[in-house]
């Protein structure tokens, strides 16, 4: 028991110092009024049944400056008012467009054909794929693209600030966050070459265009449902500089509404987060949730103390990088374990069915 101890202890401390990194040394992007001479950004969207959303991010376009040449959505064979949405704003805005697909190709998902073809139709020096839940405020894309040349990166991926209105929000998606900021030290992405120490969100990656059109990322993980971690080390192993940041307060996000689509979501991608090993996963899940009860029976009460604070350290670090209430990640501890677990176990049962359904649509 005393040696399980140790290694909890130790696992936990090293977390506490990957979280305080994180937070420390996170990188801040200073907001621009100025236009980028000569550089034009294609706004890339792939949206399916995306009529709560899609009307939000394309007002928040309409507000940018001209360096962005145009906005393409591509209309993933939406069943709702998706394109009606669209339709609407193309009337007062000339740089919108409209793709809409007739079929998904075999051996394509649905998102990776949405965002190629919207590649195959941009023209911008840089191309900016966005998910139609995303936010944006004003003058953060241009700032963005601004960080992305000063670093001279090829791929800048940010993982929006979350928007949880209810508690079944709270108990699901902060884990995200918990365990990309306690596991990786974001910095490193951009300045080691390692392709195991690669982080990228889908919801928000911006691409240096001329690479893309060279690489063909979505075309080469066309069949990936976490298309963006397998992109992010593809780039990685070509030598291709990319970069990851978190808690940037301009890019926000609403994945979603309620425990059952948290948990139908998370399911998708849990199991990547940790190589792709379930026995990972099961063993961090394992040690945060019941870590604590072997530093107890090994050391007694005033060790169990220390090994809280750490723990609850850890919850204001990561909380702090993620611009998330460190309130509420106190408060839904508890509940925010276990959900990862069920994460977990969800993961397994699709895996072992070879089924996972996402807006209708196996994948």
């Amino acid at each position: 028991m005393i040696y399980l101890a140790w290694v909890v202890f130790g696992f936990t401390f090293f977390q506490l110092c990957i979280a305080g990194l994180n937070y420390f040394f996170r990188e801040k992007i200073p907001i621009s009024t100025n236009r980028i001479s000569d550089e034009k950004i294609s706004v890339l969207i792939p949206a399916r049944n995306e009529e709560q959303h899609i009307g939000n991010l394309l007002n928040d376009l309409s507000g940018e400056d001209d360096n962005i040449l145009e906005i393409i959505v591509f209309d993933d064979l939406s069943s709702d008012h998706t394109v009606e949405i669209v339709n609407q704003f193309i009337g007062t805005n000339e740089k919108i467009r409209l793709i809409r697909s007739t079929h998904l190709p075999a051996g394509w998902l649905g998102k990776n054909f949405a965002c190629y073809s919207l590649a195959n139709a941009a023209s911008g020096n840089y191309f900016l794929f966005l998910d139609a839940d995303v936010r944006l405020e004003k003058e953060i894309v241009v700032s963005l693209v601004k960080f992305f040349q000063q670093k001279s990166l090829h791929l800048l991926s940010i993982f929006p600030t979350q928007l949880m209105m209810t508690k079944g929000e709270k108990m699901t998606v902060p884990n995200m966050n918990y365990i990309l900021l306690t596991l990786l030290l974001l910095p490193l992405v951009r300045k080691l070459s390692f392709p195991s120490i690669s982080a990228a969100n889908g919801q928000f990656m911006l691409f240096d265009a001329d690479t893309y059109k060279k690489f063909q990322p979505h075309e080469k993980f066309k069949d990936k449902r976490v298309e963006d971690i397998e992109i992010a080390r593809f780039y990685k192993k070509l030598k291709l500089k990319i970069a990851c940041l978190t808690g940037i307060k301009q890019v926000r996000c609403r994945m979603y509404e309620n425990f059952a689509e948290a948990v139908n979501g998370f399911s998708k991608n849990v199991i990547h987060f940790f190589g792709n090993s379930f026995l990972i996963a099961v063993l961090f899940w394992i040690v945060t949730t019941f870590g604590w009860l072997a530093v107890w029976l090994a050391f007694g009460l005033p060790t169990l103390a220390v090994y809280l604070l750490a723990v609850v350290c850890i919850r204001i670090f990561f909380s702090l990088a993620s611009n998330q209430s460190i309130l509420d990640n106190l408060i839904f501890f508890i509940p925010q374990q276990f959900s990862l677990g069920i994460f977990i176990y969800q993961a397994l049962i699709n895996r072992s069915k070879n089924q996972y359904l996402w807006k209708g649509r196996k994948v």
